[in-house]
């Protein structure tokens, strides 16, 4: 399968890594496996929300999880969702939860952390890498280069 056939290539890495929380994912973002192999796949996804923050360090994860813990205008708890993902936009690393389908761009609490956004991710075929460990520049780097070298 020739990969650059899609005219959307935003590259996703999944991370697989544990939480001391005891909170537990509810929901997973709906997508339709294109191509896979054992290193990757290519995927479908719709429309969806997120909320995000520029990656900064491991702090990240705990503003997006505070913002899903009732750290909103209407203190409202929203379920964990799978998966969380890193992604580079315009030479900048982003962490991104999926939010639940049951909200929309005007039913979803406003974040009270001005470094976290509600954003639209629009619908395309996304490369995926699955990894564990911790969420770090490093590996993040060391991932995105994986699938670049095997999408090219």
């Amino acid at each position: 399968m020739k990969i650059s056939i899609f005219t959307k290539n935003i590259i996703i890495v999944i991370l697989g890594f544990f939480l001391k929380t005891s909170a537990t994912a509810s929901e997973e973002a709906k997508y339709d496996i294109v191509y896979k192999n054992n290193i990757y796949e290519i995927r479908f996804y719709p429309k969806r929300l997120i909320v995000e923050s520029v990656y900064n360090d491991s702090k990240t994860f705990r503003k997006l999880f505070n913002y899903i813990s009732g750290a909103n205008n209407n203190s409202e708890e929203i379920e964990m969702t799978i998966p969380v993902t890193q992604v580079k936009k315009d030479n900048t690393i982003f962490m991104q939860f999926i939010l639940p389908s049951k909200f929309t761009k005007e039913t979803i609490p406003i974040p009270l952390n001005s470094d976290v956004e509600i954003s639209i991710i629009e619908e395309g075929y996304f490369a995926i890498i699955e990894y564990s460990g911790k969420s770090s520049d490093k590996n993040f780097i060391r991932y995105s280069k994986i699938l670049q070298g095997k999408l090219l």
